[in-house]
Protein backbone atom coordinates (compact mmCIF):
# COMPACT_ATOMS: atom_id res chain seq x y z
CA UNK A 1 0.00 0.00 0.00
CA UNK A 2 1.60 3.25 -0.60
CA UNK A 3 -0.34 6.90 -0.40
CA UNK A 4 0.11 6.98 -4.77
CA UNK A 5 -2.52 4.25 -4.80
CA UNK A 6 -4.86 5.56 -2.31
CA UNK A 7 -4.76 8.74 -4.41
CA UNK A 8 -5.45 6.69 -7.40
CA UNK A 9 -7.81 4.84 -6.17
CA UNK A 10 -9.60 8.17 -4.75
CA UNK A 11 -9.18 9.82 -8.18
CA UNK A 12 -11.21 7.34 -9.95
CA UNK A 13 -13.85 7.83 -7.85
CA UNK A 14 -13.78 4.29 -5.84
CA UNK A 15 -14.38 3.40 -2.25
CA UNK A 16 -11.39 3.52 0.41
CA UNK A 17 -10.63 1.16 3.00
CA UNK A 18 -10.60 2.04 6.71
CA UNK A 19 -7.22 0.79 6.48
CA UNK A 20 -6.15 3.04 3.78
CA UNK A 21 -7.71 6.47 5.22
CA UNK A 22 -5.87 5.28 8.57
CA UNK A 23 -2.53 4.46 6.16
CA UNK A 24 -2.99 7.97 5.13
CA UNK A 25 -4.43 10.15 8.06
CA UNK A 26 -1.81 8.59 10.32
CA UNK A 27 1.13 8.74 7.70
CA UNK A 28 0.10 12.65 7.31
CA UNK A 29 0.58 13.02 11.07
CA UNK A 30 4.16 11.31 11.20
CA UNK A 31 5.05 12.96 8.37
CA UNK A 32 6.01 10.57 6.45
CA UNK A 33 3.14 11.04 3.98
CA UNK A 34 3.98 15.09 2.77
CA UNK A 35 1.80 17.80 2.29
CA UNK A 36 1.36 17.50 -1.20
CA UNK A 37 0.76 14.15 -1.68
CA UNK A 38 -1.93 14.59 1.34
CA UNK A 39 -3.71 18.03 -0.49
CA UNK A 40 -4.24 15.22 -3.57
CA UNK A 41 -5.82 13.37 -1.62
CA UNK A 42 -8.15 16.16 0.11
CA UNK A 43 -8.38 17.12 -3.56
CA UNK A 44 -9.35 14.34 -4.76
CA UNK A 45 -12.23 13.82 -1.90
CA UNK A 46 -13.38 17.19 -2.43
CA UNK A 47 -14.18 16.56 -5.97
CA UNK A 48 -15.40 12.59 -5.93
CA UNK A 49 -16.76 12.85 -2.25
CA UNK A 50 -16.78 9.80 0.15
CA UNK A 51 -19.69 6.84 1.39
CA UNK A 52 -21.10 7.62 4.80
CA UNK A 53 -18.60 4.43 6.14
CA UNK A 54 -15.73 6.35 4.73
CA UNK A 55 -16.52 8.95 6.05
CA UNK A 56 -17.52 7.44 9.80
CA UNK A 57 -14.39 5.34 9.03
CA UNK A 58 -12.52 8.63 8.49
CA UNK A 59 -14.23 10.85 11.96
CA UNK A 60 -12.98 7.35 13.90
CA UNK A 61 -9.43 7.67 12.94
CA UNK A 62 -9.27 11.30 13.20
CA UNK A 63 -10.81 10.87 17.06
CA UNK A 64 -8.39 8.38 18.08
CA UNK A 65 -5.44 10.18 16.72
CA UNK A 66 -5.39 11.64 20.29
CA UNK A 67 -7.19 12.26 23.80
CA UNK A 68 -10.69 11.77 24.35
CA UNK A 69 -11.87 13.44 27.63
CA UNK A 70 -13.78 11.67 30.05
CA UNK A 71 -16.56 13.54 31.26
CA UNK A 72 -17.85 10.75 33.48
CA UNK A 73 -16.74 12.66 36.95
CA UNK A 74 -19.78 15.49 35.62
CA UNK A 75 -23.20 14.70 37.72
CA UNK A 76 -25.98 14.15 34.84
CA UNK A 77 -26.36 14.70 31.37
CA UNK A 78 -23.67 16.82 29.51
CA UNK A 79 -24.84 18.16 26.59
CA UNK A 80 -22.34 20.45 23.94
CA UNK A 81 -23.31 22.85 21.30
CA UNK A 82 -21.70 23.60 17.97
CA UNK A 83 -22.12 26.27 15.25
CA UNK A 84 -20.89 25.91 11.41
CA UNK A 85 -19.94 30.06 11.54
CA UNK A 86 -21.82 32.68 10.47
CA UNK A 87 -21.68 36.41 10.72
CA UNK A 88 -22.82 38.03 14.27
CA UNK A 89 -23.69 34.39 15.39
CA UNK A 90 -23.15 34.48 19.18
CA UNK A 91 -25.91 31.92 20.09
CA UNK A 92 -23.45 29.83 22.57
CA UNK A 93 -23.47 32.99 24.67
CA UNK A 94 -26.73 33.14 25.37
CA UNK A 95 -28.06 29.59 25.04
CA UNK A 96 -25.13 27.98 27.37
CA UNK A 97 -25.72 30.16 30.34
CA UNK A 98 -29.57 30.39 29.51
CA UNK A 99 -29.63 26.43 29.50
CA UNK A 100 -27.20 26.43 32.74
CA UNK A 101 -29.69 28.61 34.89
CA UNK A 102 -32.34 25.25 34.73
CA UNK A 103 -29.50 22.93 35.58
CA UNK A 104 -28.47 21.07 32.57
CA UNK A 105 -24.76 20.89 31.96
CA UNK A 106 -23.09 22.14 29.48
CA UNK A 107 -19.22 21.84 29.25
CA UNK A 108 -18.17 23.40 25.54
CA UNK A 109 -14.49 23.37 24.92
CA UNK A 110 -13.97 25.71 21.51
CA UNK A 111 -11.00 26.17 19.27
CA UNK A 112 -10.04 29.80 17.98
CA UNK A 113 -12.15 30.92 14.98
CA UNK A 114 -10.65 32.29 11.40
CA UNK A 115 -12.62 34.59 9.14
CA UNK A 116 -14.67 37.84 9.68
CA UNK A 117 -15.10 37.68 13.64
CA UNK A 118 -13.19 35.27 16.51
CA UNK A 119 -15.18 31.99 17.96
CA UNK A 120 -16.75 31.66 21.49
CA UNK A 121 -13.79 31.47 23.16
CA UNK A 122 -12.34 34.77 21.45
CA UNK A 123 -15.32 36.57 22.29
CA UNK A 124 -15.25 35.56 25.77
CA UNK A 125 -11.46 36.84 25.71
CA UNK A 126 -13.01 40.11 25.14
CA UNK A 127 -14.24 40.26 28.56
CA UNK A 128 -11.33 41.61 30.59
CA UNK A 129 -9.53 38.87 32.34
CA UNK A 130 -11.54 36.30 31.19
CA UNK A 131 -9.19 32.95 31.15
CA UNK A 132 -10.44 30.21 28.70
CA UNK A 133 -6.73 27.96 29.70
CA UNK A 134 -8.29 25.86 32.42
CA UNK A 135 -7.23 22.13 33.21
CA UNK A 136 -9.23 19.22 32.75
CA UNK A 137 -10.09 18.78 36.29
CA UNK A 138 -11.22 22.39 36.80
CA UNK A 139 -13.26 22.35 33.65
CA UNK A 140 -14.78 18.92 35.37
CA UNK A 141 -15.27 20.64 38.56
CA UNK A 142 -16.54 24.06 36.99
CA UNK A 143 -19.39 22.35 35.32
CA UNK A 144 -20.72 20.23 38.42
CA UNK A 145 -20.62 23.29 40.53
CA UNK A 146 -22.25 25.92 38.33
CA UNK A 147 -23.13 23.51 35.17
CA UNK A 148 -21.25 25.55 32.84
CA UNK A 149 -17.80 25.80 31.68
CA UNK A 150 -16.62 27.74 28.68
CA UNK A 151 -12.99 26.92 27.20
CA UNK A 152 -10.38 26.59 24.61
CA UNK A 153 -9.09 23.31 23.70
CA UNK A 154 -7.20 21.51 26.21
CA UNK A 155 -5.02 18.41 26.14
CA UNK A 156 -3.95 16.38 22.65
CA UNK A 157 -7.61 16.84 20.88
CA UNK A 158 -7.53 14.98 17.54
CA UNK A 159 -4.29 16.14 16.32
CA UNK A 160 -4.92 14.67 13.55
CA UNK A 161 -7.86 16.69 12.58
CA UNK A 162 -5.48 19.57 13.44
CA UNK A 163 -3.12 18.98 10.71
CA UNK A 164 -5.29 18.34 8.20
CA UNK A 165 -7.76 21.23 8.47
CA UNK A 166 -4.83 23.32 8.39
CA UNK A 167 -3.84 22.07 4.81
CA UNK A 168 -7.77 21.90 4.09
CA UNK A 169 -7.48 25.79 4.67
CA UNK A 170 -4.27 26.59 2.01
CA UNK A 171 -5.50 24.28 -0.32
CA UNK A 172 -9.50 24.75 -1.96
CA UNK A 173 -10.38 21.90 -0.40
CA UNK A 174 -12.49 23.34 2.55
CA UNK A 175 -15.94 22.97 0.92
CA UNK A 176 -16.07 19.01 1.34
CA UNK A 177 -19.40 17.56 3.17
CA UNK A 178 -17.44 14.58 4.36
CA UNK A 179 -14.13 16.36 5.42
CA UNK A 180 -16.57 19.21 7.14
CA UNK A 181 -18.63 16.26 8.56
CA UNK A 182 -15.61 14.28 10.30
CA UNK A 183 -13.43 17.53 11.01
CA UNK A 184 -16.63 18.27 13.12
CA UNK A 185 -17.65 15.57 14.85
CA UNK A 186 -14.28 13.95 15.69
CA UNK A 187 -13.73 17.17 18.19
CA UNK A 188 -17.31 16.88 19.35
CA UNK A 189 -16.80 13.11 20.28
CA UNK A 190 -13.50 13.83 21.66
CA UNK A 191 -14.92 16.36 23.96
CA UNK A 192 -16.66 13.60 25.83
CA UNK A 193 -20.21 15.39 26.10
CA UNK A 194 -23.44 13.18 25.97
CA UNK A 195 -25.75 14.97 23.68
CA UNK A 196 -24.27 16.95 20.79
CA UNK A 197 -26.51 20.02 19.46
CA UNK A 198 -25.29 21.38 16.13
CA UNK A 199 -26.57 24.45 14.69
CA UNK A 200 -25.98 24.37 10.50
CA UNK A 201 -25.62 27.73 8.82
CA UNK A 202 -26.50 28.06 5.69
CA UNK A 203 -25.87 31.07 2.78
CA UNK A 204 -24.00 33.66 1.31
CA UNK A 205 -22.33 34.42 4.89
CA UNK A 206 -22.22 30.63 5.70
CA UNK A 207 -20.11 28.01 5.11
CA UNK A 208 -22.87 25.93 3.20
CA UNK A 209 -23.95 27.96 0.81
CA UNK A 210 -27.23 25.77 -0.23
CA UNK A 211 -29.94 24.32 1.53
CA UNK A 212 -29.41 20.90 0.19
CA UNK A 213 -26.04 20.58 0.81
CA UNK A 214 -26.55 22.08 4.45
CA UNK A 215 -29.06 18.86 4.75
CA UNK A 216 -26.53 16.09 3.82
CA UNK A 217 -24.08 18.12 6.05
CA UNK A 218 -26.61 17.17 8.66
CA UNK A 219 -27.70 13.96 7.45
CA UNK A 220 -24.22 12.58 7.84
CA UNK A 221 -23.05 14.17 11.18
CA UNK A 222 -26.45 13.14 12.73
CA UNK A 223 -25.71 9.02 11.84
CA UNK A 224 -22.13 9.47 12.88
CA UNK A 225 -23.01 11.00 16.34
CA UNK A 226 -25.72 7.70 16.22
CA UNK A 227 -22.78 5.40 15.18
CA UNK A 228 -21.34 6.17 18.73
CA UNK A 229 -24.86 6.12 20.72
CA UNK A 230 -24.49 10.17 20.89
CA UNK A 231 -27.30 11.61 20.33
CA UNK A 232 -26.98 14.34 17.62
CA UNK A 233 -29.44 17.08 16.89
CA UNK A 234 -28.90 19.66 13.97
CA UNK A 235 -30.78 22.65 13.60
CA UNK A 236 -30.74 24.14 10.09
CA UNK A 237 -31.20 28.22 10.05
CA UNK A 238 -30.37 31.07 7.69
CA UNK A 239 -27.39 32.89 7.25
CA UNK A 240 -28.16 35.59 4.75
CA UNK A 241 -28.09 38.11 6.59
CA UNK A 242 -26.30 38.78 9.84
CA UNK A 243 -27.68 37.35 12.91
CA UNK A 244 -28.59 40.06 15.33
CA UNK A 245 -27.28 43.66 15.17
CA UNK A 246 -23.78 43.14 15.84
CA UNK A 247 -20.33 42.10 14.24
CA UNK A 248 -17.77 41.83 16.42
CA UNK A 249 -16.09 40.52 19.41
CA UNK A 250 -16.91 43.02 22.26
CA UNK A 251 -19.81 43.98 20.49
CA UNK A 252 -21.37 40.70 20.22
CA UNK A 253 -20.62 40.16 24.13
CA UNK A 254 -22.61 43.35 24.50
CA UNK A 255 -25.69 41.95 22.21
CA UNK A 256 -25.69 38.75 24.36
CA UNK A 257 -26.13 40.38 27.36
CA UNK A 258 -28.78 42.43 26.48
CA UNK A 259 -30.57 39.33 25.19
CA UNK A 260 -29.65 37.62 28.70
CA UNK A 261 -31.32 40.25 30.05
CA UNK A 262 -34.88 39.95 27.94
CA UNK A 263 -33.54 42.63 25.10
CA UNK A 264 -31.99 40.51 22.57
CA UNK A 265 -32.76 40.92 18.63
CA UNK A 266 -36.06 38.51 17.11
CA UNK A 267 -33.58 36.46 15.16
CA UNK A 268 -31.57 35.45 17.48
CA UNK A 269 -33.75 35.02 20.24
CA UNK A 270 -35.63 32.65 18.18
CA UNK A 271 -32.32 30.68 17.05
CA UNK A 272 -31.69 30.67 20.78
CA UNK A 273 -35.26 29.49 21.88
CA UNK A 274 -35.62 27.06 19.10
CA UNK A 275 -31.66 25.14 20.02
CA UNK A 276 -32.53 25.42 23.78
CA UNK A 277 -36.39 24.16 23.43
CA UNK A 278 -34.87 20.88 21.43
CA UNK A 279 -31.90 20.22 23.93
CA UNK A 280 -34.56 20.53 27.18
CA UNK A 281 -36.96 17.95 25.17
CA UNK A 282 -33.73 15.74 24.81
CA UNK A 283 -32.76 15.93 28.41
CA UNK A 284 -35.84 16.55 30.42
CA UNK A 285 -38.46 14.84 28.03
CA UNK A 286 -40.67 18.23 28.45
CA UNK A 287 -42.71 19.21 25.58
CA UNK A 288 -41.17 22.33 23.37
CA UNK A 289 -43.97 24.73 24.49
CA UNK A 290 -43.51 24.09 28.17
CA UNK A 291 -39.82 24.24 27.35
CA UNK A 292 -40.33 27.77 25.90
CA UNK A 293 -42.09 28.75 28.45
CA UNK A 294 -39.30 27.62 30.99
CA UNK A 295 -36.75 29.59 29.08
CA UNK A 296 -38.32 33.13 28.82
CA UNK A 297 -38.98 33.07 32.56
CA UNK A 298 -35.42 32.46 32.97
CA UNK A 299 -34.55 35.82 30.88
CA UNK A 300 -37.29 37.64 32.23
CA UNK A 301 -36.77 36.87 36.14
CA UNK A 302 -32.13 37.52 35.48
CA UNK A 303 -31.62 34.23 36.39
CA UNK A 304 -30.24 33.62 32.98
CA UNK A 305 -28.19 36.23 33.23
CA UNK A 306 -26.99 35.76 36.51
CA UNK A 307 -25.69 32.48 35.39
CA UNK A 308 -23.56 34.26 32.23
CA UNK A 309 -22.23 36.71 35.25
CA UNK A 310 -21.40 33.36 37.40
CA UNK A 311 -19.44 32.18 34.30
CA UNK A 312 -17.36 34.89 34.08
CA UNK A 313 -16.54 35.24 37.84
CA UNK A 314 -15.68 31.47 38.11
CA UNK A 315 -13.30 32.45 35.09
CA UNK A 316 -11.53 35.03 36.50
CA UNK A 317 -13.52 37.94 34.33
CA UNK A 318 -15.00 41.08 35.06
CA UNK A 319 -18.21 41.92 33.52
CA UNK A 320 -18.08 45.39 33.90
CA UNK A 321 -15.42 45.64 31.65
CA UNK A 322 -15.65 44.97 27.85
CA UNK A 323 -14.21 47.61 25.75
CA UNK A 324 -15.69 48.87 22.79
CA UNK A 325 -13.49 51.34 20.61
CA UNK A 326 -14.52 54.92 20.94
CA UNK A 327 -14.27 55.75 17.43
CA UNK A 328 -17.54 55.52 15.56
CA UNK A 329 -19.13 56.37 12.39
CA UNK A 330 -22.59 56.67 11.05
CA UNK A 331 -23.21 54.98 7.72
CA UNK A 332 -26.99 56.45 6.17
CA UNK A 333 -28.64 55.15 3.04
CA UNK A 334 -28.27 56.87 0.01
CA UNK A 335 -31.80 56.16 -0.87
CA UNK A 336 -35.72 54.88 0.29
CA UNK A 337 -37.32 51.59 0.05
CA UNK A 338 -37.51 48.99 1.81
CA UNK A 339 -34.47 46.59 2.46
CA UNK A 340 -34.51 42.90 0.61
CA UNK A 341 -31.21 41.75 1.38
CA UNK A 342 -28.31 42.60 3.74
CA UNK A 343 -24.66 40.57 2.37
CA UNK A 344 -23.82 39.13 5.33
CA UNK A 345 -20.35 37.83 3.94
CA UNK A 346 -19.33 40.62 2.64
CA UNK A 347 -20.06 42.78 5.72
CA UNK A 348 -18.24 40.06 7.79
CA UNK A 349 -15.00 40.19 5.23
CA UNK A 350 -15.64 44.57 6.29
CA UNK A 351 -15.64 43.19 10.14
CA UNK A 352 -12.22 41.77 9.81
CA UNK A 353 -10.48 44.00 7.68
CA UNK A 354 -11.14 46.28 10.67
CA UNK A 355 -9.46 43.71 13.13
CA UNK A 356 -12.55 41.67 14.26
CA UNK A 357 -11.17 38.06 12.80
CA UNK A 358 -8.01 37.19 11.58
CA UNK A 359 -6.88 35.07 8.53
CA UNK A 360 -4.61 32.57 10.52
CA UNK A 361 -4.32 31.27 13.97
CA UNK A 362 -1.22 33.26 14.77
CA UNK A 363 -3.11 36.95 13.67
CA UNK A 364 -4.52 39.37 17.21
CA UNK A 365 -7.96 40.47 17.06
CA UNK A 366 -9.29 43.74 18.44
CA UNK A 367 -12.07 43.24 20.42
CA UNK A 368 -13.03 46.19 20.61
CA UNK A 369 -14.05 46.35 16.86
CA UNK A 370 -16.61 45.91 14.43
CA UNK A 371 -20.26 47.02 12.91
CA UNK A 372 -23.57 47.39 14.43
CA UNK A 373 -26.77 47.32 12.17
CA UNK A 374 -29.56 49.75 12.33
CA UNK A 375 -31.90 48.21 10.05
CA UNK A 376 -32.50 44.32 8.83
CA UNK A 377 -34.26 42.72 6.03
CA UNK A 378 -37.68 43.40 6.11
CA UNK A 379 -37.23 47.08 7.24
CA UNK A 380 -38.11 50.68 5.30
CA UNK A 381 -35.34 52.91 5.42
CA UNK A 382 -35.42 56.69 4.46
CA UNK A 383 -32.52 58.33 2.80
CA UNK A 384 -30.12 59.63 5.00
CA UNK A 385 -31.07 57.25 7.71
CA UNK A 386 -28.67 54.97 9.57
CA UNK A 387 -27.98 51.56 8.34
CA UNK A 388 -25.06 51.53 10.86
CA UNK A 389 -22.74 52.19 13.07
CA UNK A 390 -18.63 51.62 12.47
CA UNK A 391 -17.03 51.18 15.65
CA UNK A 392 -13.29 51.22 14.40
CA UNK A 393 -9.65 52.08 15.88
CA UNK A 394 -6.98 53.22 13.41
CA UNK A 395 -9.15 53.32 9.79
CA UNK A 396 -12.84 53.19 8.95
CA UNK A 397 -14.85 51.69 6.53
CA UNK A 398 -15.60 52.26 2.86
CA UNK A 399 -18.71 53.47 3.09
CA UNK A 400 -19.69 52.99 -0.68
CA UNK A 401 -18.49 48.86 0.07
CA UNK A 402 -20.89 48.79 3.26
CA UNK A 403 -23.72 50.57 1.31
CA UNK A 404 -23.79 48.08 -1.16
CA UNK A 405 -23.99 45.19 1.47
CA UNK A 406 -28.06 46.32 1.45
CA UNK A 407 -30.11 46.34 -1.84
CA UNK A 408 -32.99 48.42 -0.78
CA UNK A 409 -36.06 48.49 -3.09
CA UNK A 410 -39.20 49.99 -3.16
CA UNK A 411 -41.12 46.91 -2.85
CA UNK A 412 -40.84 44.70 0.07
CA UNK A 413 -39.99 41.17 -0.90
CA UNK A 414 -40.96 37.96 1.57
CA UNK A 415 -38.85 37.64 4.58
CA UNK A 416 -36.64 34.70 4.76
CA UNK A 417 -37.66 32.20 7.08
CA UNK A 418 -34.71 31.59 9.42
CA UNK A 419 -35.33 28.36 10.87
CA UNK A 420 -35.31 25.60 8.08
CA UNK A 421 -35.16 22.43 9.35
CA UNK A 422 -34.19 20.44 12.12
CA UNK A 423 -32.04 16.46 11.50
CA UNK A 424 -32.04 13.95 13.98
Amino acid sequence: MTIIDIINKKRLKKELTREEIKFAVNGYLDSTIKDYQMSSLLMAILLNGMTDRETIDLTDIMLKSGDIIDLSKIDGIVVDKHSTGGVGDKVTLVLAPLLASLGIKIAKMSGRGLGHTGGTIDKLESIKGFNTKISEDKFIEQVNNINIALVGQTGNLVPADKKIYALRDVTGTVESIPLIASSIMSKKLASGADIIMIDVKVGSGALMKTLEDAKELARIMVKIGKSYRKPTICLITNMDEPLGYSIGNSLEVQEAINTLKGNGPKDLLEVVMTLSSIIIGAVNKISNSDAKDLLFKQLNNGEAYNKFVELVQAQGGDINKIAISNKVYSIKSNKEGFINHIDALRLGEIAKNLGAGRNTLDDKIDYEVGLVLNKKVGDYVEKDEELLKVYAKDKGANVNEIINCFRIDKELEAVPKLILDIVK
